[in-house]
């Protein structure tokens, strides 16, 4: 792929730029994962109800932020190739390693990049865990991040107001609430908030009404 192809598509990623808010954190008994609804291109705002978390396995999620069908199709593939790995391996899949076939695929994609931000958490035999990746394939490890244009004001709460090492019940008005702060404030933002829980037991999704109660608090 040419320098001039590399160069295009960061122009049009400039000019359509994507702004969202999405956040995770490592709980004592679990992870929170928790996004805003709006999907924006440029200053239009394209859909109202988008979906910004996806479920991966019965007890693994991910979160995105960046080009919506560039997100989507490496999700598809990642649930695909999951489930292909539980076959042949006859048991579940780590955490770590979903992240890292996640970074493998936007590295070698790295002369031409998928222009997204993933957020990667799973409980395991491990314990609870949450991996950020960047379009290069960049892979951390974090006990909380937030991704997206409105990070910078989320991220803010969480480091104000968080507890160390806190329960799930403790972290969801926190993150609520950090949500709430960057959709006040980034006009990429908006629509409304999800919020996802994974523990070992599996995944529980929050309603309006409990979102609600917990902004409340």
């Amino acid at each position: 792929m040419s320098p001039q192809d590399i160069e295009s598509k960061f122009a049009l990623y400039e000019r359509l730029k994507k702004g969202t808010t999405t956040v995770g954190v490592v709980c004592r008994d679990g992870i929170v994962l928790a996004t805003d609804r709006r999907v924006t291109s440029g200053l239009y705002v394209a859909h109202k109800r988008g979906r910004k978390l996806f479920i991966l396995d019965d007890n693994k999620a991910a979160t995105i932020a960046g080009l919506v069908a560039d997100a989507q199709m490496i999700m598809d593939y990642l649930r695909s190739h999951i489930n292909m790995l539980k076959l042949a391996n006859r048991g579940p899949v780590s955490t770590k390693s979903v992240a890292t076939l996640a970074s493998n695929i936007l590295f070698s994609s790295r002369y031409f990049p998928y222009i997204v931000q993933f957020i990667v958490a799973g409980v395991d035999e491990s314990g609870p865990k949450i991996y950020v990746l960047d379009w290069f394939g960049t892979l951390t490890e974090e006990k909380f991040v937030s991704t997206g244009s409105g990070s910078p004001y989320a991220v803010g709460v969480l480091e104000a107001t968080l507890k160390r090492n806190p329960s799930v019940s403790e972290a969801l008005p926190v993150i609520a609430k950090a949500v709430k702060s960057a959709i006040e404030r980034d006009p990429g933002s908006g629509e409304g908030i999800d919020v996802m829980i994974l523990t070992k037991e599996g995944i529980k999704e929050l309603t309006d009404e409990e979102i609600s109660r917990l902004l409340q608090q």
